[in-house]
């Protein structure tokens, strides 16, 4: 038994969405199985442990959906990345550029300091754009970032070079 190749069998791919030559992976499937969810947090926890995060960091949305049980798993608190206007307090905001425009991230301004090493966790990595963007915002607050966690990561879209080289990668699944 492969708990990975277990994992990967959960995800439904879709061809042609959003739009045609897209090979979209569909993790709806794997969240509706608990035992392929259970073994996600798991491996996924079992894999960022050894770079000693003290806190996750979880960008919007389904950074939340895999941010919040690994920070419950491991004992360490939770700290939203969100969308402009999603957070009340002061925030820090990085905008970024996108395929066709641009979007931005914000962080509260108090949620990190120089204490902390988050993990910044989100379901995908594809061309970097987003973890890049959640790496810059969590400089601005003083933190020292202990790495990325994925899920899955799209190898041919080269996300990891947009990403700082010094901060290590944890992948789950590679396509």
């Amino acid at each position: 038994m492969n708990p990975t190749a277990d994992i990967q069998a959960l995800i439904r791919e879709i061809p042609d969405f959003p739009k045609p030559g897209i090979l979209f992976s569909d993790i709806t499937t794997l969240l509706q199985n608990a035992d392929g969810l259970k073994a996600s947090i798991d491996l996924m926890a079992e894999q960022i442990m050894p770079y000693q995060p003290n806190c996750i960091v979880g960008i919007e949305s389904r950074g939340f959906i895999f941010g919040m049980p690994l920070a419950y798993k491991l004992g360490l608190s939770f700290i939203p990345v969100r969308k402009p206007g999603k957070l009340p307090a002061a925030v820090h905001q990085v905008s970024y550029d996108l395929e066709y425009g641009q979007d931005s991230l914000e962080v509260h301004q108090d949620a990190l300091n120089a204490s902390h090493r988050p993990m910044i966790i989100d379901d995908l990595l594809a061309t970097g754009g987003t973890a890049a963007a959640a790496a810059q915002l969590i400089e601005q607050t003083g933190a020292t970032i202990a790495g990325f966690s994925f899920l899955i990561e799209l190898k041919d879209l080269n996300g990891r070079q947009k990403l700082p080289a010094d901060i290590p990668i944890a992948t789950l699944l590679s396509y």
